[in-house]
């Protein structure tokens, strides 16, 4: 039992140093996900691929790798008429790192009277951060059933773009209701 206790602890020490995070998974109630045998991604060439880019010249097809990876793992065969869509969503935001000042970063007491120090926040560094949206869709009823969203600082460096887009969709997807085979 301990030996357990000291593993999870390990693990959820590691997954607390991930640089992606999924924000949320969501899934329609009483729906059989078992039920279905084949998928396909719906075009997304009209939504907001050229944002995602990020200048590393990766589109949107990492992506869908990385999905379609997840979802072969779990049984599902892609076809050209399928029982789930799978549609893939990003958005791309310009942030800012802030910390907050402390005491020590306060001026030194000169001798002037009502003399007084507050906190603020001081920018760091500007990034940009990308957001994933992946949503199946119940071909047939055309009702989304399950949504997962994860999110990511987006560096230049390529290679550690497509290693946070399938530790993203790999985390993202340990929460889908089909174990993987």
């Amino acid at each position: 039992m301990k030996a357990f206790v000291i593993v999870s602890l390990l693990l959820l020490g590691v997954a607390a140093c991930s640089p992606v995070r999924v924000e949320s998974t969501s899934q329609t109630p009483s729906v059989d996900f078992t039920a279905y045998k084949t998928y396909n991604f719906l075009d997304v060439t009209a939504r907001n691929e050229a944002a995602f880019a990020g200048g590393s010249g990766l589109g949107i097809d990492h992506l869908k790798q990385a999905v379609a990876r997840e979802m072969e793992r779990r049984g599902y065969q892609r076809a050209d008429s399928p029982d789930l869509w799978v549609n893939i969503g990003v958005v791309s935001e310009q942030k800012t790192q802030t910390r907050e000042t402390t005491i020590r970063d306060a001026p030194r007491y000169i001798g002037q009277r009502r003399y007084h120090w507050e906190s603020e926040q001081v920018p760091v560094r500007e990034y940009t951060e990308g957001t994933a949206t992946v949503d199946v869709v119940d071909a047939a009823r055309n009702e989304r059933i399950w949504q997962g969203v994860a999110a990511s600082a987006i560096g230049k460096d390529a290679s550690k773009l497509v290693e946070r887009i399938n530790e993203g969709i790999a985390a993202m997807f340990a929460q889908y209701p089909v174990l993987p085979r």
